[in-house]
Protein backbone atom coordinates (compact mmCIF):
# COMPACT_ATOMS: atom_id res chain seq x y z
CA UNK A 1 0.00 0.00 0.00
CA UNK A 2 1.72 3.43 -0.83
CA UNK A 3 2.16 5.91 1.23
CA UNK A 4 -0.73 8.28 2.09
CA UNK A 5 1.23 11.78 2.12
CA UNK A 6 -0.63 14.60 3.34
CA UNK A 7 2.10 17.25 2.86
CA UNK A 8 4.95 17.49 0.79
CA UNK A 9 8.05 20.02 1.89
CA UNK A 10 11.27 21.04 -0.37
CA UNK A 11 13.76 23.36 1.69
CA UNK A 12 17.17 24.61 0.36
CA UNK A 13 19.96 26.02 2.68
CA UNK A 14 22.52 28.27 0.26
CA UNK A 15 25.34 29.26 2.55
CA UNK A 16 27.14 32.30 0.79
CA UNK A 17 29.07 33.95 3.52
CA UNK A 18 30.76 32.29 6.09
CA UNK A 19 32.96 34.63 8.51
CA UNK A 20 33.19 37.23 6.19
CA UNK A 21 34.06 35.22 3.32
CA UNK A 22 32.00 35.07 0.30
CA UNK A 23 31.76 30.75 -0.48
CA UNK A 24 32.10 30.40 -4.46
CA UNK A 25 30.24 28.60 -5.28
CA UNK A 26 27.56 29.16 -2.29
CA UNK A 27 27.17 25.72 -0.31
CA UNK A 28 23.25 24.00 -1.10
CA UNK A 29 21.62 21.37 1.22
CA UNK A 30 18.32 20.41 0.13
CA UNK A 31 15.78 18.53 2.63
CA UNK A 32 12.84 17.13 1.20
CA UNK A 33 10.17 16.37 3.61
CA UNK A 34 6.90 14.17 3.55
CA UNK A 35 4.68 14.11 6.49
CA UNK A 36 2.50 10.78 6.19
CA UNK A 37 -0.42 8.73 7.96
CA UNK A 38 1.40 6.61 10.25
CA UNK A 39 -0.91 3.01 9.86
CA UNK A 40 -0.27 1.64 12.61
CA UNK A 41 -0.79 4.50 14.98
CA UNK A 42 -2.52 3.76 18.89
CA UNK A 43 -1.87 -0.16 17.72
CA UNK A 44 1.18 -2.32 18.27
CA UNK A 45 1.95 -4.94 15.52
CA UNK A 46 4.37 -7.26 15.33
CA UNK A 47 5.15 -6.67 11.32
CA UNK A 48 5.48 -3.47 10.32
CA UNK A 49 5.91 -4.49 6.76
CA UNK A 50 3.63 -1.52 5.56
CA UNK A 51 6.20 1.46 7.04
CA UNK A 52 9.19 -1.04 5.29
CA UNK A 53 7.43 -0.76 1.58
CA UNK A 54 6.67 3.06 2.51
CA UNK A 55 10.13 3.93 3.32
CA UNK A 56 11.18 2.48 -0.25
CA UNK A 57 9.05 4.51 -1.95
CA UNK A 58 9.56 7.55 0.12
CA UNK A 59 13.77 6.49 -0.24
CA UNK A 60 12.96 7.54 -4.21
CA UNK A 61 10.17 10.33 -3.98
CA UNK A 62 11.84 12.30 -1.26
CA UNK A 63 15.81 11.70 -2.71
CA UNK A 64 14.63 12.34 -6.08
CA UNK A 65 13.05 15.49 -4.94
CA UNK A 66 16.01 16.89 -3.23
CA UNK A 67 18.39 16.55 -6.24
CA UNK A 68 15.63 18.28 -8.30
CA UNK A 69 15.79 21.23 -5.33
CA UNK A 70 19.44 21.40 -5.95
CA UNK A 71 19.09 21.66 -9.92
CA UNK A 72 22.13 19.17 -10.33
CA UNK A 73 22.56 15.96 -11.80
CA UNK A 74 22.42 12.61 -9.59
CA UNK A 75 25.73 12.12 -9.40
CA UNK A 76 26.71 15.57 -8.55
CA UNK A 77 25.11 15.01 -5.20
CA UNK A 78 28.46 14.61 -2.14
CA UNK A 79 26.51 13.98 0.84
CA UNK A 80 23.26 12.37 2.23
CA UNK A 81 21.03 11.43 5.35
CA UNK A 82 17.45 10.40 6.75
CA UNK A 83 15.60 11.33 9.52
CA UNK A 84 11.84 10.74 11.21
CA UNK A 85 9.98 12.29 13.41
CA UNK A 86 6.75 10.06 15.06
CA UNK A 87 3.76 11.20 16.65
CA UNK A 88 2.47 10.16 19.90
CA UNK A 89 0.64 7.10 18.58
CA UNK A 90 3.40 6.06 17.00
CA UNK A 91 6.72 4.32 18.69
CA UNK A 92 10.67 4.60 17.94
CA UNK A 93 9.89 1.44 15.43
CA UNK A 94 7.94 2.92 13.67
CA UNK A 95 10.57 5.51 12.33
CA UNK A 96 13.42 2.47 12.06
CA UNK A 97 10.68 0.47 9.71
CA UNK A 98 10.61 3.37 7.69
CA UNK A 99 14.39 4.76 7.67
CA UNK A 100 16.41 1.64 7.65
CA UNK A 101 15.29 -1.52 6.19
CA UNK A 102 14.76 -0.11 1.76
CA UNK A 103 14.75 3.64 2.28
CA UNK A 104 18.37 3.77 1.44
CA UNK A 105 18.81 1.94 -1.96
CA UNK A 106 16.68 3.58 -3.87
CA UNK A 107 18.22 6.63 -2.25
CA UNK A 108 21.27 5.83 -3.49
CA UNK A 109 19.67 5.36 -7.21
CA UNK A 110 18.61 9.30 -6.59
CA UNK A 111 21.98 10.30 -6.18
CA UNK A 112 23.97 7.71 -8.02
CA UNK A 113 26.06 5.21 -6.12
CA UNK A 114 26.21 5.72 -2.51
CA UNK A 115 28.68 3.27 -1.23
CA UNK A 116 28.17 4.68 2.50
CA UNK A 117 25.75 4.47 5.29
CA UNK A 118 23.09 7.05 4.99
CA UNK A 119 23.21 8.76 8.52
CA UNK A 120 20.04 8.86 10.54
CA UNK A 121 18.23 10.50 13.32
CA UNK A 122 15.02 9.80 14.62
CA UNK A 123 12.67 10.62 17.22
CA UNK A 124 9.01 11.56 18.50
CA UNK A 125 7.47 14.15 18.32
CA UNK A 126 4.50 16.75 17.99
CA UNK A 127 3.34 19.89 16.05
CA UNK A 128 6.47 22.02 14.98
CA UNK A 129 8.91 19.40 15.97
CA UNK A 130 12.17 19.79 14.67
CA UNK A 131 15.32 17.38 13.64
CA UNK A 132 18.26 17.59 12.81
CA UNK A 133 19.28 15.44 9.76
CA UNK A 134 23.04 14.16 10.07
CA UNK A 135 24.70 14.58 6.56
CA UNK A 136 27.68 12.49 5.78
CA UNK A 137 29.53 12.35 2.10
CA UNK A 138 27.79 9.70 0.16
CA UNK A 139 30.63 7.56 -0.79
CA UNK A 140 33.35 7.69 1.68
CA UNK A 141 32.05 7.92 5.35
CA UNK A 142 35.59 9.00 6.65
CA UNK A 143 35.21 12.44 4.55
CA UNK A 144 34.89 14.88 7.03
CA UNK A 145 34.63 17.99 5.13
CA UNK A 146 31.06 16.48 4.94
CA UNK A 147 30.31 15.91 8.84
CA UNK A 148 27.24 18.26 8.79
CA UNK A 149 23.36 18.15 9.65
CA UNK A 150 20.37 20.25 8.43
CA UNK A 151 17.41 21.09 10.23
CA UNK A 152 13.71 19.65 8.77
CA UNK A 153 10.89 21.12 10.68
CA UNK A 154 7.05 21.01 9.32
CA UNK A 155 4.62 23.50 11.36
CA UNK A 156 1.46 21.61 11.45
CA UNK A 157 3.30 18.07 12.24
CA UNK A 158 3.64 15.29 12.99
CA UNK A 159 -0.19 14.97 14.33
CA UNK A 160 -0.60 12.12 16.58
CA UNK A 161 -1.14 9.53 13.64
CA UNK A 162 1.71 10.77 11.32
CA UNK A 163 5.15 10.60 10.56
CA UNK A 164 7.20 13.15 9.54
CA UNK A 165 10.01 11.54 6.99
CA UNK A 166 13.06 14.07 5.80
CA UNK A 167 15.81 13.05 3.57
CA UNK A 168 18.23 15.67 2.95
CA UNK A 169 20.63 16.18 0.02
CA UNK A 170 24.19 18.21 -0.89
CA UNK A 171 25.87 19.53 -3.57
CA UNK A 172 29.16 20.29 -1.14
CA UNK A 173 30.33 19.57 1.96
CA UNK A 174 30.58 22.64 4.76
CA UNK A 175 31.63 25.89 3.91
CA UNK A 176 35.57 26.47 4.86
CA UNK A 177 36.24 23.15 5.49
CA UNK A 178 39.57 22.86 6.96
CA UNK A 179 39.55 20.17 9.39
CA UNK A 180 41.92 17.78 7.50
CA UNK A 181 40.95 14.20 7.41
CA UNK A 182 40.10 12.09 3.65
CA UNK A 183 39.66 14.80 0.76
CA UNK A 184 36.77 14.36 -1.83
CA UNK A 185 39.77 13.90 -4.28
CA UNK A 186 41.32 10.98 -2.41
CA UNK A 187 38.03 8.86 -2.56
CA UNK A 188 38.13 5.17 -3.71
CA UNK A 189 34.64 4.70 -3.15
CA UNK A 190 35.13 0.81 -2.45
CA UNK A 191 34.05 0.47 0.94
CA UNK A 192 32.02 3.47 2.03
CA UNK A 193 34.78 4.39 3.95
CA UNK A 194 37.09 5.57 2.11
Amino acid sequence: MPANIRKLVVQIDETRKEMGKTIDPPTRRAVAIAVIDNPYAGKYSESLDELIAIGEELGALLGQKAVKALGIEPGQAQSYGKAAIVGEAGELEHAAAILHPKLGAPLRVAVEKGAALVPSAKKRGTLGTAIDVPLGHKDAAFVRSHFDAVEARVSDAPRANEIVVAVAVTDSGRPLARIGGLQVSEIKGEDGLR
